[in-house]
Order: C-alpha cells, then structure tokens, then sequence
C-alpha cells in the first residue's frame, strides 16, 4: 500500500458531558484546535482517547463523525483494542464502513498471548480487512512484545504499513532499521522518548500531550524533523516534565486535566478512571501550570 503518513498524529482524547455520556461536539471541537495547530493525522480511540470505556456502538458513533467532521483534511485511524481476534477483525471492518484512513491495531486485550499468537492475530486482522494498519507495539502497557524479529516475520503482509514503537526503548527504532529496514513507517509513540525516536530515524509521532499543547507539538516537530537540534532541545527540555506524564498508568487524567488547563475540554473520564484529587491533582496542576507559564514564544 502507498500510504504516507507521516508527522503529528494526536492519540485524540474521546470528550464526556458531566454525566459520563459522549459529547462528540465536544470532542470535534477539540480536534478542530489541533487540527488549526497543523497536525497531520488524528488517532481516535486510542489508550488516551479511552477506548476500552466505551461501548461498541459508541465507538462507532465517533468514528463516523468524526470522519464525517474531518472530511479528508488529515487521514483518520482508529484504535482496535477488543478481547478477541474476532472482535477486532468485526471492528476493523465496521470501522472501514465508517469510513476511517487506516487502523492502529494492538494485540488482544487481557490475555498475554505468546509470539504466535500475537502473529496469528495480526495477520488475521489484516486479513479481514483492506485498510492500512499501523501495529501498536506497548509491552510495557499490555504485555505483549512484538520484536524486530516478529515484524520481519509479518512483513508479507502487504497492508501492515507502520509501527508505533512504545516499547521505551529507543534502541528498538535501530533494531527494526536493521531488521527490516524501510519496510514499515516508523512511529514513536512515547512522548518523552520523541527526540531521540526522530534522530534514530522516526518518521512519525503519536502522541498524548498533543491534545494539550498542539502548536508547541507541532513547532517541536518541525525543529526536530528539519534537524535544527539546538533549537529542538530547548524545546524539549521545556516539554519533557509534561512529556513525562504520558509514561504514568493515569496518563489519561493527566492529559486530559492538561488538555483543560489549557482550554480544550474537560477532565471528565469513565470509571474506573477517576479525576485527580488532591495532592496528586495539585502536584500535577503545578507542572502543567509552570510549563504554560514558561512555553516556547510562537509566532502568528
């Protein structure tokens, strides 16, 4: 497949009214910021975007407005996370219909399947469904690793085009280089680690903080793609405290109390996820609060 994404690809957080239900207005206007700021893809449903918190049917109200509200200005995937590898070829089929780019697709939620499994389950999803896939690699998050190896192993499936490496370990984007060179589009996918993923050869990033911060995320990535490191590094040294906070288990709160701090949205999760009290929300408050009062001068 020709596929050529490339850039910034917010993991997009899903919006919820007071009452938990979805507020897909809410969420639109939200990807319409990022979306001024210049992203260049949008990733629904993802872990940020909650995607295990919403029914089946929710899932599929998302994703047709969205498509319906992005209208082709950037390609739109979503995630597929479901319990069974028959549940997420039917989802990535009735994804296709709603009308999404392309997949980021994560091995089976809640069982540790083994390397053959894992395989097994990719090719089958693949299989199933004539979409672009991006294969979300988060041992750390899911345990299940998929090697430099395993992807040399998958790479006769012509419609895996993409890795987003989340394992936290950059050596990992040079394993693949050598493994399996050019053959898929090489994705960062943990923020604080985005640096370092672009001089080692990454052509993409997925990122969390996005949603709080677009146009600084966007003005990082220019720097960084374009080999200004000096410029870059300043800018990262700003952002790697809020960086950091796409690493912890309540990366979603986090983000999204960041994401509100800076006016795009609420805090509002599903349980079990539970906004931020008390110290914890005020120590978290305190390095979203010093990074706005310190971010990067921008232009226009």
């Amino acid at each position: 497949m020709n596929v050529t994404w490339r850039g910034v690809f917010p993991a997009a957080t899903t919006q919820f009214k007071p009452d938990q239900s979805l507020d897909i207005p809410a969420t639109l206007k939200h990807l319409d910021a990022m979306l001024a700021a210049g992203i260049d893809g949008l990733i629904m449903l993802g872990t940020v975007g909650e995607n295990c918190s919403l029914e089946y049917s929710e899932k599929l109200a998302v994703l047709r407005d969205t498509v319906e509200h992005v209208a082709g200005r950037v390609p739109v995937l979503t995630g597929v996370a479901e319990y069974t590898t028959g549940l997420a070829c039917r989802f990535a089929l009735d994804a296709k219909k709603a009308g999404v780019n392309g997949l980021m697709l994560l091995p089976c939620m809640v069982y540790k399947s083994d390397p053959r499994e894992t395989l097994t389950h990719y090719r089958t999803v693949a299989a199933a469904v004539d979409l672009p896939i991006m294969c979300y690699n988060n041992p750390v998050s899911y345990g299940v690793d998929i090697t430099p190896d395993h992807f040399g192993e998958l790479a006769d499936a012509k419609n895996l085009v993409a890795i987003k490496e989340s394992s936290e370990n950059c050596r990992r984007i040079t394993d693949l280089k050598n493994a399996v060179g050019d053959r898929y589009l090489l994705f960062c996918g943990v923020d604080d680690l985005i640096l370092e993923s672009v001089v080692l050869g990454a052509v993409g990033w997925v990122s969390g903080l996005v949603n709080a911060f677009p146009r600084e995320s966007r003005l990082f990535w220019d720097l960084a793609i374009c080999g200004r490191f000096d410029e870059a590094r300043k800018v990262y040294q700003w952002y790697t405290p809020l960086l950091h906070l796409d690493t912890h288990i309540k990366l979603v709160q986090y983000i999204k109390l960041a994401a509100a701090e800076c006016g795009y949205g609420t805090e509002v999760v599903r349980p079990p996820r539970l906004p931020l009290v008390g110290e914890e929300r005020e120590h978290i408050l305190g390095i979203i609060r010093r990074a706005i009062a310190m971010r990067p001068h921008l232009s226009g």
